[in-house]
């Protein structure tokens, strides 16, 4: 799996990535979705330049242009529910994507240790197509891949897939590396060194589910 970190790069995006980290900025939901949306439209913009184009003919109406556009199939997915926004932040790249969608949570026992629940999967056929998967920080990398291998289960082997999140964790890097195949690419805006013994990326970002959509009712 190659690893793309852009955060490493001068840009626009660190400005963006230093408000869904702030926690005053965190206060206001609708500015933490739209800031994950425009990150998801940099990361398909920036991974856009590596799908197959060719040259078509285009009439406008004074005469024809060529253009080239894209021919490569694109399967945009995402894991419910901190994902939205940057789904449709990808969306307005690839506006005629298809779309998948991934329950994966973490499910605690009685002695407070987890593991990854997956309760919904709606997926198109993924055969010939690239996968877009993306969720809004990647911790342990646990619930990454069992979503890879569930859609994959589901749609069949992409031609390859693209993984975005905002915020990874060092460990959650070289865990995927291990386990994910080699047609597979990370996109990431930044890496964080720390990931607590719960699972939580030290300084992360908090709860993006929480803080784009607000607190969920302990049941």
């Amino acid at each position: 799996m190659k690893v793309i970190n852009l955060g490493e790069t001068n840009s626009a995006l660190g400005d963006i990535i230093a408000q869904i980290r702030d926690r005053k900025v965190q206060k206001d939901s609708l500015r933490f979705r739209f800031n994950l949306e425009r990150i998801g439209s940099i990361f398909a913009y920036e991974l856009s330049k590596t799908l197959d184009y060719s040259q078509k003919e285009v009439t406008t109406p004074l005469a024809t242009a060529m253009v080239n556009t894209r021919d490569t199939k694109i399967v945009a997915a995402t894991i419910l529910r901190a994902g939205l926004p940057l789904h449709k932040g990808i969306m307005d790249v690839f506006d005629n994507a298809e779309s998948a969608f991934i329950a994966a949570y973490r499910k605690y026992d009685k002695a407070d240790e987890f593991h990854i629940a997956i309760e919904y999967c709606t997926c198109p056929a993924l055969s010939g197509k690239v996968l877009v998967l993306a969720d809004s920080m990647i911790a342990s990398g646990a619930s990454m891949e069992i979503a890879y291998d569930k859609l994959v289960d589901q749609g069949g082997k992409p031609v390859f897939t693209h993984f975005i999140s905002p915020v990874t964790s060092v460990y959650a890097v070289e865990y995927l590396q291990k386990r994910l195949p080699e047609n597979t690419c990370l996109w990431t805006g930044a890496i964080d060194e720390e990931l607590t013994s719960q699972s939580y990326i030290i300084p992360g970002i908090g709860d993006a589910g929480d803080l784009a959509f607000g607190s969920k009712a302990n049941l």
